[in-house]
């Protein structure tokens, strides 16, 4: 008994030895790239974090935006997103962190003044908030949005 599992254990080695070995079976064939992408992986993000952002999903917003910046450093849309998303959460330690590289990417122009400024009322900082806002109103060609950013302040 002890000869027959034997030698049925050694013939299906065989076997298997003698169909699994063979090297006809490999693919030799030169595999190809894959092309990239059509789209840039920041403009999705981007496009995602302003859709997020006007559906008020700020955490969501924050996420895209932030994706989109680490991606591509210099890109002021999306470190104003960032920015404005921070601001929407109250992590104004981190707001504060992507004004400075948005000031450093774009300078400090009227409509990054004016979120500054706005990010100042959220936070109840009335007197940096007024002066941040009057600076942005004297640079901006339609200062109706900062003239709205001035009725918050002088409402509150």
């Amino acid at each position: 008994m002890r000869h027959i599992s034997f030698t049925a254990a050694a013939a299906t080695a065989v076997l298997l030895v003698v169909t699994g070995c063979t090297t006809s079976a490999i693919d030799k064939t030169k595999t190809t790239a894959i092309p990239p992408a059509a789209r840039a992986i920041d403009t999705s993000d981007l496009a995602q974090g302003k859709a997020q952002f006007r559906e008020a999903n700020y955490g969501l917003a924050e996420k895209h935006f932030r994706k989109a910046v680490e991606l591509k450093a210099d890109n002021a849309e999306a470190w104003m997103g960032l920015a404005a998303s921070y601001d929407e959460l109250g992590r104004f330690d981190f707001a504060d962190r992507a004004y400075g590289q948005l000031l450093k990417v774009a300078g400090r122009k009227p409509q990054i003044i004016n979120n500054m400024g706005y990010s100042q009322l959220l936070r109840g900082n009335r007197k940096k908030a007024k002066a941040l806002l009057l600076e942005a109103k004297a640079g901006m060609t339609d200062p109706a949005v900062v003239n709205a950013n001035l009725a918050l302040l002088n409402k509150g």
